[in-house]
């Protein structure tokens, strides 16, 4: 059972100032969109010339731990986070869109709130109420938004596309098109990451 560490309005405040802070930082990349939800968060972001990722992870990661726990008096009793953060590239053109849909979505499938745009603590209601302490941090999208796109978070995201979403953030494994996909895991050394799981089949020796 993962921990609630975001336990009350305070403590999503806070991450998302440890959040802005970071952005701020000459390996941060570009927001583009977020969801915290009471035991996790994802982000969608663009790394940039000069972004070192796990770096910068390991920044929002450590010092939002260090501040969750002088503020809740439990300092020294161990790390916040377990485990290193999952990441996968994502192609820019309709899967872009899909992957922040998913994110977006997320309080509005876990039955938070009855519309997307209402969870506080999510892009999809710093855009569209422009507070948050992230508004001016969230970047333009390489992918141009919908017209319709709050009805399209508001919808029931297809299976598919959910579960493909889902194996990507489970195993590393690039979103894209078959071709861009290829390619980014040959250049990106995520080859593993396409094949299927389990041993591979026995041989059979005749003879």
């Amino acid at each position: 059972m993962r921990l609630a560490m975001f336990q009350k309005a305070g403590d999503f405040e806070a991450f998302e100032r440890v959040l802005a802070e970071s952005l701020t930082r000459s390996d941060a990349p570009r927001l583009l969109a977020y969801c915290l939800m009471p035991n996790h968060w994802h982000l969608v972001v663009h790394a940039r010339d000069g972004t070192d990722l796990s770096t910068w992870m390991q920044w929002v990661t450590v010092t939002h731990t260090h501040r969750w726990h002088a503020h809740h008096g439990t300092s020294g009793e161990g790390p916040l986070y377990q485990g290193r953060f999952k990441s996968f590239p994502v192609e820019q053109d309709a899967h872009f869109l899909i992957v922040c849909r998913y994110v977006e979505a997320n309080p509005l499938r876990a039955g938070l709130v009855d519309r997307a745009e209402q969870w506080r603590w999510s892009s999809l209601w710093a855009r569209q109420s422009g507070g948050a302490a992230l508004h001016t941090r969230l970047a333009k999208w390489p992918v141009e938004r919908p017209r319709s796109w709050l009805a399209a978070v508001n919808r029931v995201m297809p299976n598919e596309q959910m579960e493909r979403v889902r194996r990507s953030a489970l195993r590393g494994v690039p979103l894209g098109t078959e071709g861009w996909r290829d390619r980014m895991a040959d250049r990106l050394g995520l080859a593993l990451t396409l094949r299927p799981r389990g041993r591979p089949p026995k041989k059979k020796v005749s003879g």
